[in-house]
């Protein structure tokens, strides 16, 4: 790009940042320097290939989607936790809150993420242990308590049985007096993932692209606000992929969720926005900070020159970054800290939207109070302190990552090319990406992948050719057990009570009706939403909504492979 174009683009820049809404805060160093909101080549340079680096707020946002950076808004600290009983979990939200946090996250435990209720002889012994429990809107409306659902943005990390856990919250929100249609925040409910790494799925993939395509028109048309998916690389990384794997699969997956949204006759001006995403922060800090950089240039020209969005918000890679759990290490755990801190930085630097940063303790057990408060003010300290805020992109046009960032973008590329010949020649309802993911889970060519990435990796680590401190170099340590955080039996037998107590107090016709309904509608062509929302709202339980899908749809088992 010659130096005229750079100067048109940075004057372009200019319009819109002083035109834009900027925190009232100090942007100096320091040593009290002031420092510009961006930095770009000097006056008069050309630089080749520029226009792929690009200004902040400006296709395609490779600095970013704001003019402002973090000047305008800070990143949303959004920590995730759930816990024991509903009641348990709303003291945490509360202490959340009470110091700071902008967002919840909603962790739910095992029996809920499998749509399946406290009481069911499948739940023993998980009930609480590795998120909250919720078997109706009963509960959701006491993990609420004294939060005002109309003010505050609420992320639900669930998939397979996301879609009534939604109307669950719905109701709760509904019983708090708030308008539905102003409620905002995000539900994960992608569940191409959950084939791909996670393995929380409750029936085939087609049934599961049904209850999103409804909730997709539902959220759209009734509470606009609302992110009714959000495409998990996360739970891919963990798993084992490469940074670039899980960038690419991700947004494989999000562009089949834009085929869904386009088959069902949607605007894709009008959806787009509402899909968001959800990456990890691994520890090696430039790669992260590159593939999250990569991320918002692949969206958009994408969904530009694809899928045909004009929007800029269609255009928009909006994402949540949580800190690498799989790097986290119960040898030396204090350690912990340092890797999160480490992480949470290139997840700011690569532009995240929000943030949640793990405790020290989570390798062990679920956070403790005083864990979670570190884990918190990791992200302040590097929010208040450390001037990170003052500039946009401060990395942008650094070679090395410039590089990384290319390099990255090409890999991901390469793997959107061969989900795409996956699938082969023939038509598919959806789409043609959408065709090529159906196909790579059934064959288990995601896993495949993910597993050769796994143990090439673990090789490394047990040549001593990756190292991790405390675990294959510098283990001599005087650290001491930690006081971690223990689930009691007795939440699950005063959650089973609860439930049973429901069970009895309620309209069983009533119960009974608003199921038939529902089943009615999934054999129709109407809309599933508002036939659950009736079914939740005469308390019908989690368990009793995905056990009549599940009769009604059948389950699906993964194919063996060896």
């Amino acid at each position: 790009m010659d130096a005229h174009e750079i100067a048109a683009g940075r004057a372009r820049w200019q319009a819109r940042y002083d035109a834009a809404r900027k925190r009232d805060a100090d942007f100096t160093t320091l040593s009290g320097t002031p420092v510009e909101p961006v930095y770009g080549p000097p006056p008069g340079t050309d630089v080749p290939g520029f226009e792929r680096i690009g200004w902040p707020g400006e296709y395609p946002y490779t600095r970013g989607l704001h003019p402002t950076g973090y000047r305008g808004r800070t990143w949303t600290i959004r920590q995730f936790a759930g816990f024991g009983n509903a009641r348990q979990t709303n003291e945490r939200y509360k202490m959340i809150l009470g110091a700071g946090g902008g967002g919840l996250s909603v962790a739910f435990d095992m029996p809920t993420l499998m749509g399946r209720d406290s009481d069911d002889p499948q739940s023993l012994g998980e009930v609480g242990h590795c998120g909250v429990a919720v078997d109706s809107a009963a509960d959701m409306e006491v993990l609420f308590d004294g939060i005002d659902l109309a003010a505050v943005t609420t992320s639900m990390t669930i998939s397979g049985p996301a879609v009534p856990v939604f109307c669950m919250y719905l109701v709760a929100a509904e019983r708090q007096g708030a308008d539905l249609s102003k409620l905002d925040g995000t539900l994960q409910t992608d569940i191409f993932k959950e084939y791909i790494a996670q393995k929380e799925w409750l029936f085939a993939p087609e049934p599961h692209l049904r209850l999103i395509g409804d909730l997709m028109e539902y959220c759209a048309a009734e509470i606009p606000r609302y992110k009714p998916l959000s495409v998990s690389g996360y739970h891919i990384r963990e798993a084992g992929a490469t940074a670039a794997q899980e960038l690419a699969y991700t947004l494989a997956d999000g562009f089949g969720y834009v085929e869904l949204g386009l088959s069902r006759g949607l605007d894709v001006n009008t959806f787009a926005p509402g899909l968001s995403f959800f990456f990890d922060s691994h520890v090696d800090f430039f790669e992260e900070i590159a593939k999250f950089r990569a991320a918002r240039r692949i969206w958009a020209r994408w969904l530009r020159d694809e899928y045909g969005a004009t929007s800029e918000k269609a255009l928009w890679l909006r994402f949540h970054t949580q800190t690498a759990g799989v790097s986290l290490t119960a040898q030396q755990p204090v350690n912990n800290v340092v890797r999160t801190a480490v992480e949470a930085l290139a997840a700011i630097l690569g532009g995240t939207n929000s943030l949640h940063t793990n405790a020290l303790d989570e390798t062990l057990a679920l956070p403790t109070d005083e864990s979670a408060e570190i884990a918190l003010r990791t992200q302040q300290v590097l929010m208040e302190e450390i001037g990170v805020t003052n500039v946009a992109d401060p990395l942008g046009g650094s070679w090395y990552v410039e590089a990384l960032t290319d390099s990255i973008e090409a890999e991901a590329e390469a793997i959107f090319a061969r989900i795409r010949e996956l699938g082969g020649k023939g038509e598919h309802p959806i789409g043609p990406m959408t065709a090529g993911i159906l196909r790579g889970i059934e064959d288990g060519w995601f896993t495949s992948h993910i597993a050769d990435s796994a143990f090439t990796y673990q090789q490394a680590l047990e040549k001593g050719d990756k190292k991790i401190v405390g675990v294959n170099c510098h283990t001599a340590t005087i650290a001491k057990d930690l006081e971690i955080l223990r689930i009691s039996h007795e939440v699950e037998v005063e959650q089973k009570r609860l439930l049973a107590d429901r069970k009895t107090g309620r309209d069983d016709a009533a119960v009974k009706a608003a199921l038939h309904r529902m089943l009615t509608a999934a054999r129709g062509g109407e809309n599933m939403i508002p036939a659950m929302l009736d079914a939740v709202r005469a308390e019908a339980t989690l368990g009793e909504i995905c056990d009549a899908l599940r009769d009604e749809w059948g389950v699906y088992r993964e194919p063996a492979r060896f």
